[in-house]
């Protein structure tokens, strides 16, 4: 799927449910962050009761979004939002820093050791798209993922 620069957060829109399946997060701009900022996503969704499948690929997504964050800008810390509103599951990952290049998946030699994180997010997203982030200064890279379960509903929670 094409990304959306204009895509609102659904921190935008009213929902009870929304607003008890959401979490917010920021980690040191820094490598050893990246994994940190898994072991939080997973946590959480399990807490939620977001199916494995669901988990798995909120996780990755993640791992992609903090990466590029950390490699790609000057920022300081790197932060994270989940959301669950109805069938998806939104996550905002926002650098505070600048860089020179508009985050996008690009094909990648098959010698190259990287640049395939954000087909790997567009491959695992419904949709997924770039803005600034509120001060102006940094980028929020979202994704929808489906939420293919919940506790209230089928799926098999996270292990």
């Amino acid at each position: 799927m094409v990304p959306s620069h204009d895509a609102p957060s659904l921190g935008r829109f009213g929902s009870s449910m929304a607003a008890r399946l959401q979490d917010a997060f920021h980690f040191p701009a820094s490598g050893t962050s990246v994994a940190a900022a898994r072991k939080r996503v997973l946590a959480q969704l399990r807490e939620w009761g977001i199916d494995e499948v669901a988990c798995d690929d909120a996780q990755l997504v993640v791992s992609e979004l903090f990466t590029n964050a950390v490699r790609h800008t000057d920022s300081a810390n790197v932060s994270c939002q989940l959301r669950v509103l109805g069938a998806h599951l939104r996550i905002e990952v926002a650098d505070h820093g600048r860089t020179s290049t508009e985050p996008r998946a690009r094909c990648s030699g098959a010698d190259e050791e990287s640049g395939r994180g954000l087909l790997l997010v567009g491959a695992l997203s419904q949709a997924w798209g770039v803005r600034p982030d509120d001060s102006g200064r940094g980028r929020v890279v979202w994704a929808d993922l489906p939420r293919s379960g919940t506790a209230a509903g089928p799926g098999l929670p996270c292990v």
